[in-house]
Parts: structure tokens; C-alpha cells; sequence
């Protein structure tokens, strides 16, 4: 976090602020400063600092904006002075450009986790046989980028040399490093760590994936939530009732009170010290953007205030089931042996068949083969049949036909016992996929797969419970596959068989009866699901244009715990906004009282007015590292 002292401007405008209420101090014991000196230096404190308030006071004097914060600043300053008050002018003006700079701090503070993001872009580029280094936006698509151990990566690209680990997290915020090799997808602003790569770029520098991050961030701070355009509409009606109760307050003490002419003055700036509206103005942009930078450090890229509202308003959460709680890659969980045949044979004897093809499916046959030690056997004569299955002939099994597939397309050529069938039905209730192997003689064995779900989904889960979110799920899988998905990951609501039009109608649904909904995708086929909902969250978005784009929120990773997280944040966010706001109106009236009860003056109105805005910058900041 960037210091404010580390700036020379804010730096001299503190030590004028301790100076200016020590001088303060020294009046109201009765060591003043005699006139006109006393004018003077009060003077060159308040021009000095305060100069362009000055400026736009009159400017806004000659426009009759009455709305504005430094036309009711330039009133009290110059109050202050006609009274011959010039050590409160000074304070005021001088306390009033040290809280605006802190407020600009604590902004530029809670925007700091962006801005790391774009200083950490390299600005040259080596390319492969060109010795010279290259401006990055002068690099076009297919070039080949050499990139050292310990350099960022610059573009999107595939490796096409080398191999290295690739420290992700400025894209994911995953910690954990991944191994990259030949042909993997490296993201630009991503740290090699280890070895020498050399990658082939895939993308202009402008449509990165980190740039997109960065233009979508940085766009979500001009997203103003719905609580910060209340406020922005409200202090332009406040400033100027202010102007109004100050002039109440005057001829309330002067004439009802009998208060003397100059004390009613008095009070009547103490109440438009008090009055500026900074501390209500600042209490919402501070907290959105410190609490969108945290959220951006994890790996959540949240597209504005508004949808930081939404989510703390969230009932109900529906998902995917594939590549949201599962990996979208099926493994084999059950091997079933029949008619006397061996587990090697079953497993080798089918990889050998299923390693011709490229399916997921053929592929997690070939994998568990390989995991149990069994080498696939080498065939020939492969043969798909699109929706069905397979056939190929074993080389190693004298005379041995492989078919492999549906238990219909198996049926076909083997007569099928009713036990056979009973496990197959047993796989299918269980959400899993059955592929029956038959070597010639009867089915050899019946082998089923899942689709696998991912570590951290059922812990998820349960924390979206703890916080008082119903998960539900809804799939294009089978209600079967669905519901033995949802049991495991503790959902109980599944909703199953439903195409992109089905999910979209079914969120409509969830709203009449929860209310505030969110649902979480993959951002492609879930995307007119993503649109209805209060809340689209778009999972493991990096490398997809179409999820960044189209999702209200896009998580870079793929830990769904980050949703619990996520919504945390927004309710703390706007827990915080309502604490900032409340607080400072609280402290406001109860000093507006004081003026007009005649028991205020200009320092008890400046500390507050001081102390209320560092005050709310400082608990706002916290969002920073809210876990």
C-alpha cells in the first residue's frame, strides 16, 4: 500500500495542517499573533493551499451552482476572515485540502491492486531472430517471442520451445505455480519462473487476456453502484440546504437566540464546516474500489459497484454441473470383470482399441489402463461407430475381435444377460456413463465412468449454506447423473435435462421465488442463463473471450470457493458503505445541533468534519485485505 507521506505535496500540506492548529491552539490560549501580520500569514496558508477551491468557489459563485463543496468552503473561509477569525479560516481551508488529499489516497490506495496489474506489463518485446527489442503493440499474431527465466511473459501464446513453470496468479490468483510444455497456452502477464521458452503469440498485445482484465477493472470503477449514485444525487440537494440551514442558524441565534452578531455569525460557519459533504461523498467509492481490487488479487474480476450490491443481496445460487463442480473429463471409477476375465485383459485389450480414438471417454479408458500398470495392447482394424461405439482387433489376443460401446451397439452381436443389463442400470441411477467390452465370447466386462468433481466443490457448497445461500444445480446431463452429482457435493436441488432456453427459463423461475439470484457457468453455453440472472459468474474465464465478456463477474480460476468468498465481500462492502454513511450523518447533525443551540465553534465543527473523513477512508480501506 502506497504511503501518503511518500508524496512530497501531501508531505508540506501535513506539516502546514499541524502547524495552522498549533497557531490555533496558541489563540485560544491568547497567544495571538498581532494584527496585520496575522492576516497575512493566515492568508498565504489559505491561498496557498487552498487556491484552486478558491477558484472554483467563485466560479460556481457566478454560476449560482449552490451545489458545490467549494463555493460552501469559500463562504466559510471568507466568513471566518470578515470576522477576523484567521486562524479558524486558516485551519478550515488548510484541514479541508489534507482531507481531500487523503481521500484521493485512499482511492489511489484501493486502486493500487489494479494498478500493479498495469505496471507490471513489459513495454519491449525479443522476438526470435530480430536483435533489437520491439514494442509490444508493435508484435503481431504468429511472431515468435523469446522469454527468459524470471521475465513476464508479454502476449498470449503457445509454448513451441522449451517447457517451464508458470507463475499464473496475476490472471487466476491461484499461488500454485503449473508446469507448461509444448503446445500449452501461456497468458501475458504471467511469470516465468524456471526454464527458457520460446512462445508463438496468438493475440495482439490489446486483446490479451490481462489486457482485457485490466480494461474490464478499470472500467468496473466507473460502474457506480446504486448506493453511489444516491449519494452523488443527494449531496448536490445537500450542499445547498446546508447554505440554507447556515443562514437559518445565523438569524436563529441573532434574533430568537439574542445571541451577538458576531457569535451568530460564528455559528452559522461551524455549521457549514460541518456540512461539507465529503466524508458522505467519499464512503461508497472507497469501499467499491478497495473491495474490487481485493477481489481482483484472488482471481475475481468484478465488473462494478452494482454488482458488488447484487451479490450481497443473493439468495440463491444455481450452477453448472460440468466444469463448475466437475472437470468436464470423465474417469473410470468402477471396473466389472464378467465371464471370467481378468482385469488386465479388460482394461488392456479395450485402451488398445480406444487409444485410436480422441473422446474423452476412449481417452480415460486408455489412462486407467495406464494407471493400473497394464500397457494397452496394440490393434488394428479400428473401426468408430459415431454414438455407438467401437471395434478394432487385438494383436496381442490371438484372433480377438474388441467391441467396446453402448450396451445396445454390444447387443447387437453378443446375447445380453439380465445381470449385465441390472448393472448397467445400476451405473446409470449412479450419474455414470457405461461402456460394455465384449472380446467374442459374451460380455467380458462392463467398465463405468464419472465425471469427476473437483476438490474443492463440496467445501463450496457447504460454505454457501453456512451464509445462508440455497445452491441448486442445473445440467444438460441426465437428472440421474445430475443428482448423484448434487449428493456428493451436498446439493439437494437438481435440476437435470435442461438445454441453454431451460436454464434461462428456470432462473426466471428461481427469482419469483428467492428473489435476488446468481448462477455460475462456464460463460458459453450457459451465457442466456448468465444474462437473466441478478449476478452472472462466469468460471475459469481466463482464456475465454466469451466468459470475460459476457459474465457480470469472471472468476480466472477455477475454485469455486472463491463465490463464497465473493459474496462475503459484497455484504461487508455494503455493511461497510452503510456504517461510513450513517456515522458521518450521525456526527453531522449532532454538531448542526450544537451551531444552532449556539454551543458549537468553527474547531469542534472542523475536527468532526476532519475526523469523520479519515475515519471512513481508513475503515473503508480494510476491504483491502478482507479474508
Amino acid at each position: 500500500m502506497k504511503l501518503p507521506f511518500q508524496n512530497k505535496k501531501f508531505t508540506l500540506l501535513f506539516i502546514a495542517a499541524i502547524l495552522v492548529v498549533i497557531l490555533e491552539i496558541a489563540a485560544q490560549l491568547g497567544w495571538e499573533i498581532p494584527f496585520p501580520f496575522s492576516a497575512i500569514i493566515y492568508a498565504a496558508f489559505v491561498l496557498g493551499f487552498g487556491y484552486q477551491i478558491i477558484i472554483n468557489g467563485f466560479k460556481n459563485l457566478f454560476k449560482l451552482k449552490f451545489g458545490s463543496v467549494s463555493l460552501l468552503m469559500l463562504v466559510a473561509v471568507a466568513g471566518a476572515f470578515y470576522l477576523g477569525e484567521y486562524s479558524e479560516g486558516a485551519v478550515v481551508m488548510v484541514l479541508y485540502v489534507l482531507g481531500e488529499t487523503l481521500e484521493d489516497v485512499g482511492v489511489d490506495n484501493s486502486k493500487s491492486a489494479l494498478e500493479n496489474l498495469v505496471n507490471k506489463a513489459p513495454r519491449l518485446v525479443y522476438i526470435k531472430d530480430i536483435p533489437e527489442p520491439v514494442q509490444i503493440d508493435k508484435i503481431q499474431i504468429g511472431s515468435i517471442v523469446k522469454i527468459k527465466p524470471g521475465e513476464l511473459i508479454p502476449m498470449d501464446g503457445k509454448i513451441v520451445t522449451g517447457a517451464s513453470s508458470i507463475d499464473e496468479s496475476a490472471i487466476t490468483g491461484e499461488p500454485i505455480s503449473k508446469n507448461k510444455s509444448l503446445g500449452d497456452l501461456v497468458f501475458a502477464g504471467t511469470l516465468n519462473n524456471e526454464g527458457y521458452i520460446e512462445i508463438e503469440t496468438t493475440k495482439l498485445s490489446a486483446d490479451t487476456t490481462f489486457s482485457k482484465i485490466i480494461k474490464l477493472t478499470f472500467q468496473a470503477t466507473a460502474n457506480k453502484s446504486e448506493k453511489q449514485k444516491f449519494i452523488q444525487k443527494f449531496a448536490k440537494k445537500y450542499t445547498p440546504a446546508i447554505l440554507i440551514l447556515a443562514v437559518i442558524c445565523f438569524l436563529v441565534s441573532a434574533f430568537i437566540l439574542h445571541h451577538e452578531w458576531k457569535e451568530a455569525l460564528n455559528q452559522a460557519i461551524s455549521l457549514l464546516v460541518i456540512g461539507c459533504p465529503c466524508a458522505l461523498v467519499i464512503s461508497t467509492p472507497v469501499s467499491i474500489y478497495a473491495a474490487i481490487g481485493n477481489a481482483s488479487s484472488q482471481g475475481a474480476i468484478i465488473k462494478g459497484g452494482k454488482f458488488l450490491e447484487e451479490l450481497a443481496e443473493i439468495k440463491a445460487l444455481a450452477l453448472d454441473k460440468t466444469r463448475t463442480i466437475t472437470f468436464g473429463q470423465p474417469v473410470v471409477s468402477d471396473i466389472i470383470m464378467l465371464n471370467g476375465t481378468s482385469k488386465e485383459e479388460l482394461l488392456a485389450c479395450t485402451a488398445g482399441a480406444e487409444q485410436f480414438s480422441e473422446h474423452p471417454v476412449a481417452q480415460a479408458i486408455v489412462f486407467a489402463s495406464e494407471k493400473e500398470g497394464f500397457q494397452p495392447h496394440h490393434a488394428h482394424k479400428y473401426k468408430s461407430i459415431s454414438g455407438k461405439g467401437a471395434i478394432a482387433e487385438c494383436l496381442i489376443c490371438k484372433d480377438e475381435t474388441i467391441t467396446a460401446g453402448t450396451l445396445d451397439f454390444v447387443g447387437e452381436k453378443e446375447k445380453i444377460q439380465q445381470e449385465e443389463k441390472d448393472i448397467v442400470t445400476k451405473l446409470s441411477h449412479e450419474g455414470k456413463t457405461s461402456v460394455v467390452v465384449s472380446f467374442g465370447k459374451g460380455v467380458a466386462g462392463i467398465l463405468g465412468l464419472v465425471d469427476e468433481i473437483k476438490s474443492d466443490s463440496a467445501a463450496a457448497i457447504h460454505e454457501l449454506k453456512k451464509i445462508g445461500v440455497e445452491p441448486i444445480m442445473l445440467t444438460g446431463d441426465n437428472q440421474f447423473a445430475g443428482n448423484y452429482i448434487g449428493q456428493k457435493a451436498g446439493i439437494d436441488k437438481v435440476y437435470g435435462n435442461l438445454l441453454p432456453e431451460g436454464k434461462s427459463k428456470k432462473i426466471e423461475e428461481l427469482q419469483q421465488q428467492f428473489g435476488s439470484v446468481a448462477m455460475v457457468g462456464d460463460g458459453i453455453n450457459d451465457a442466456p442463463a448468465l444474462a437473466k440472472s441478478n449476478v452472472g459468474i462466469a468460471m475459469g474465464a481466463a482464456g475465454s473471450d466469451v466468459a470475460i465478456e459476457t459474465a457480470n463477474v469472471a472468476l480466472m480460476n477455477d475454485k469455486l470457493s472463491l463465490i463464497p468468498f465473493i459474496i462475503r465481500l459484497g455484504r461487508a462492502t455494503v455493511k461497510q458503505i452503510k456504517v461510513n454513511t450513517y456515522g458521518a450523518i450521525i456526527v453531522k447533525v449532532l454538531v448542526a445541533i450544537l451551531a444552532f443551540s449556539g454551543y458549537s465553534s468553527l474547531v469542534l465543527a472542523i475536527l468532526a468534519d476532519v475526523g469523520v473523513m479519515i475515519l471512513v477512508i481508513l475503515l473503508s480501506l480494510r476491504l483491502r485485505s478482507f479474508k
